[in-house]
C-alpha cells in the first residue's frame, strides 16, 4: 500500500542572502556597520591629526638640533674642512641624534649618538642615503640602519652641508599606541553596542513577533467547516493604535473580529441548512415509501401494456434512487450532529469478505480479488456504517471503471498497529484537479472515469464522515492505471468513540 504523506516545508534562510535574514539581525548589523564606519572615520582623522602634531613637534626639535649643529660647526673660514668642529659634539644634542658633514661627495664627522652619549658610526648605506638628500628643501623621512629618521640637510656659507636627523621611533610608538587604543576601544564599543542593540531591538521587535505568532495560530485553525472558536487576539501591548506596530496589531484585531463574526454567521447558516436537510429528508421518507408501495400494488393488481410496465418500472427505480439519496442525506445529517455510534467488535476481515462477495454478484464482469492477513483484524466500531463505507468504495470502483477492471481489497496492520483497509483498481484513474475535492458533497467527475451509472456525489462524503466519526482517516492516490483508497483506523478506537 502506498499512502501520501504530508511534507512540512520550513523556511530556509540563506545566510549569503541578506533578504532572508531576520529584521532584528539586519538592524543590529546595520547599527554595528554604522559604528564601524564612525570609528574608522574618527580613527583616520585622529591619526592624521596626531601625525601632523607629532611632525610639527619633531620638525621644531629638528630645527633646533640643526641650528645647534650649524652654530657649533661654524669655524673661521681659514680652517680646512677636515679641521672644522664635529657638529655631533654640539651641546644639547640628545640621544639618537644624527649629524654629518658632507664635503663634496664625502661624508665626514658623521654618526649617531646612542643612549650613553657615545658616537655610533654610520654604515656605507647610511652615507649613500645622506648624500642623496635634497639640500635646503625641508625635513624628509628616511630609513637608516639605526631605524627611521627625519632628516634635514642645510648648506653652510662655507660650501659644505650639515645633515641633522632625529629618530622617528618615539613618534611611531606613540602613533602605534594610539592606533591600538582606538582599535581596542572600538572593538569593545562594537561588542557593547552589539549586545545592547540586540537586547533593545529584540525588545522593540517583540510586538511584531506577537503579531506573527497570532497570525500563525490563526493560519493553523480549521476555518473551512464546523464551529470555530476564533479567540486568539493580539495583546493590548502590541495593539495600541498610537504606534506604527500598534496600528498594525489593532488592524489585525479588527480583522479577526470581523472574521470571527463571519465564521459565526457561516456556522449558524450551516446549522440551519443541515437541520433543513435532516427535516426534509425525514419528511420525504414517508411519501417515497408510499410511492414504492403503491407501485408494487399496481404491478400486482393491474394489467398494463408493455409501455405501461416500462413506465411503472421506471417510476419504481427512480423512487428507489430517491430513497437512497434521502437515506444518505439523513446519515450525513446524523454524522454532522455527532450522534453516538453503536459500537461493537467488528471483524474487518470478515466484513471485507462479505462486502466483496455481494459486489461480485452485482458486477461479475469485474475481477474481484482479496488480500487478507492470516489472522483476523478486529476493531471497535459500528458494523453497519463500516459496511456502508466498504460498499460505497467498491460501488465506486464498479461504476467508474470498465468491465474487466481488477479491483483488489486488502486488510493489514500498519507499523504503528493501526488497521488499514485498501481498495485498489487498475482503471483510468482520477483527474489530479479533482482529487483535492473528491470527498466534497455532491462532487462528481463522471466524465473522467468511464461508466454509465449516475451517482449523487455523496458516496465518498459519507465514507469520509463515517471514517472520521470512528477516529480514522481516508486517503486517495490515483494515476492512470492505479487508484487506491486507504482507510486507516487507530488502534485505540474505543477511546475516540
Amino acid at each position: 500500500m502506498s499512502t501520501p504523506s504530508g511534507v512540512t516545508r520550513k523556511t530556509q534562510r540563506n545566510w549569503l542572502n541578506p533578504s532572508t535574514w531576520h529584521l532584528r539581525t539586519r538592524l543590529v548589523l546595520v547599527a554595528m556597520a554604522l559604528l564601524v564606519a564612525i570609528c574608522s572615520a574618527v580613527g583616520v582623522v585622529s591619526y592624521a591629526s596626531m601625525d601632523m602634531y607629532f611632525n610639527k613637534q619633531l620638525d621644531k626639535q629638528l630645527e633646533q638640533a640643526s641650528s645647534r649643529a650649524n652654530e657649533f660647526g661654524r669655524p673661521p673660514s681659514s680652517f680646512p674642512s677636515s679641521g672644522r668642529p664635529d657638529p655631533l659634539e654640539a651641546r644639547g644634542q640628545g640621544a639618537g641624534t644624527l649629524n654629518a658633514r658632507i664635503d663634496g661627495s664625502a661624508v665626514i664627522n658623521s654618526g649617531f649618538l646612542n643612549a650613553n652619549g657615545r658616537r655610533v658610526a654610520l654604515s656605507a648605506e647610511d652615507k649613500q642615503v645622506l648624500l642623496s638628500l635634497p639640500r635646503d628643501k625641508g625635513p624628509v623621512d628616511r630609513s637608516l640602519s639605526n631605524g627611521d629618521y627625519r632628516l634635514v640637510a642645510v648648506e653652510t656659507p662655507y660650501g659644505d652641508i650639515i645633515v641633522t636627523g632625529l629618530p622617528l621611533a618615539d613618534k611611531q610608538n606613540a602613533e602605534a599606541s594610539l592606533v591600538w587604543t582606538m582599535v581596542f576601544v572600538s572593538l569593545g564599543g562594537l561588542v557593547l553596542i552589539g549586545l545592547a542593540g540586540t537586547v533593545i531591538i529584540r525588545r522593540t521587535m517583540r510586538p511584531l513577533e506577537q503579531l506573527s505568532e497570532v497570525a500563525t495560530k490563526v493560519s493553523r485553525l480549521p476555518l473551512d467547516a464546523g464551529e470555530v472558536a476564533l479567540a486568539v487576539r493580539v495583546p493590548p501591548s502590541a495593539s495600541h493604535p498610537g504606534t506604527e506596530v500598534g496600528s498594525v496589531g489593532h488592524a489585525l484585531n479588527q480583522m479577526l473580529n470581523n472574521v470571527s463574526r463571519a465564521l459565526e454567521a457561516r456556522q449558524e447558516s450551516e446549522t440551519k441548512v443541515r437541520q433543513f436537510v435532516a427535516d426534509a429528508s425525514h419528511e420525504l421518507r414517508t411519501p417515497l415509501t408510499a410511492i414504492r408501495g403503491y407501485t408494487e400494488l399496481l404491478r400486482m393488481t393491474e394489467n398494463f401494456t408493455e409501455d405501461g410496465r416500462k413506465s411503472l418500472a421506471r417510476v419504481q427505480s427512480q423512487s428507489e434512487r430517491m430513497t437512497t439519496l434521502v437515506e444518505d442525506l439523513l446519515l450525513l445529517a446524523r454524522l454532522d450532529e455527532g450522534q453516538a455510534l453503536k459500537v461493537t467488535d467488528v471483524d474487518l476481515t470478515q466484513l471485507v469478505i462479505e462486502t466483496v462477495s455481494d459486489e461480485k454478484v452485482m458486477a461479475p464482469d469485474h475481477i474481484w480479488k482479496l488480500q487478507l492477513p492470516d489472522e483476523p483484524i478486529t476493531v471497535r466500531g459500528d458494523a453497519t456504517q463500516l459496511h456502508q463505507v466498504l460498499a460505497n468504495l467498491l460501488s465506486n470502483a464498479r461504476k467508474h471503471t470498465d468491465p474487466g477492471t481488477t479491483v483488489v481489497t486488502g486488510v493489514m496492520l500498519s507499523a504503528d498497529g493501526s488497521a488499514v483497509v485498501t481498495v485498489t483498481d487498475n482503471g483510468p484513474g482520477i483527474p489530479a484537479g479533482f482529487q483535492s475535492r473528491i470527498f466534497s458533497r455532491f462532487a462528481r467527475a463522471d466524465a473522467a472515469r468511464s461508466g454509465s451509472e449516475g451517482t449523487s456525489g455523496l458516496g465518498l462524503s459519507i465514507v469520509e464522515s463515517i471514517v472520521q466519526a470512528h477516529g480514522g482517516s481516508v486517503e486517495v492516490t490515483s494515476r492512470p492505471g492505479h487508484t487506491e483508497f486507504a482507510l486507516r483506523f487507530p488502534t485505540a478506537l474505543n477511546d475516540r468513540i
